[in-house]
């Protein structure tokens, strides 16, 4: 259960927004508790709300109250709301376990569903790894239904479902701590600054073109493009979005709406490149 270890975080995890970041966790918190799941849950999010801040405007975090299900950290100053998913892992894992998967489905339909943390740590529970994704970064193609569970499962034929975050733009995967590195709180913050457009996208479809086209740019591995060249995506974008036969308008479209935001320039005709 979430409300005895959200109280007690809510109680005495607090932080000042330039507190130095400890990477090793406080497992002594846990001493009390016997599921493994109960003193994960209370050692981690124990240390976001100590050390974490809000990547959007750099303010401390505090713990939902008990037994909000809706978000478990909310910022003290911009009250921008997540959720955090941790998990034992050296590095940052491509397919992260969820919940139901329709009422993730139902979640990432909703503009104000909360932004995430994905939180990875060693064996000792120091934090090696910490990102924090924005929800308008959250579409369907992102979100993988798992197989219903057995009929002799005790909740036969639920459906669960992964956050698939090799799915996520690079650019909408934010590092706070990477390798064991903490990252510095302003490059933080202007990282998220960049997307912070999309959150004006408020339709799921229109937003998700701007993302597909994205993550085309990035896996060019250039910060100067052509026009040409995100042609070459024509055929994946068609199975993407089958019922639209005007593929390469909407990419111009879409590079028109990511040059307004200020995330590429127009360099000459057809020529484009990346705003750093």
């Amino acid at each position: 259960m979430r409300s005895s270890c959200a109280s007690y975080i809510f109680a005495f995890g607090r932080r000042t927004p330039l507190a130095k970041m400890n990477l090793q966790m406080d497992v002594e918190l846990a001493a009390n508790y016997t599921s493994a799941s109960q003193k994960a849950r209370v050692i981690t999010e124990n240390w976001l709300a100590t050390y974490g801040y809000c990547p959007t405007c750099g303010d401390g975090l505090k713990a939902a109250r008990a037994n909000s299900k809706v978000f478990d950290f909310q910022c003290i100053k911009c009250n921008e709301q997540f959720e955090l998913k941790g998990k034992r892992s050296a590095r940052t894992s491509s397919k992260i376990n969820d919940g139901a998967y329709s009422s993730m489905m139902e979640r990432i339909m909703e503009p104000e569903s909360p932004h995430f943390f994905f939180l990875g740590y060693d064996a000792r529970f120091s934090v090696t790894n910490l990102l924090a994704v924005p929800n308008y970064f959250f579409q369907p193609s992102v979100i993988e239904e798992r197989k219903p569970l057995a009929v002799t499962a005790r909740r036969a034929g639920w459906i669960g479902c992964n956050i698939l975050l090799d799915q996520i733009p690079e650019i909408g995967k934010i590092k706070l701590v990477q390798n064991s590195e903490i990252i510095d709180q302003e490059e933080v913050i202007k990282t998220w600054q960049k997307t912070a457009f999309l959150s004006q996208q408020k339709q799921v479809e229109t937003r998700g073109w701007t993302l597909d086209v994205m993550k085309c740019i990035e896996r060019l591995h250039s910060d100067a493009f052509n026009l040409e060249a995100i042609y070459k995506f024509e055929p994946e974008l068609s199975k993407i979005y089958p019922n639209n036969r005007f593929i390469k308008d909407k990419i111009r479209q879409q590079l028109q709406v990511l040059r307004d935001a200020g995330y590429i320039k127009f360099v000459s005709r057809g020529n484009y490149s990346l705003v750093t």
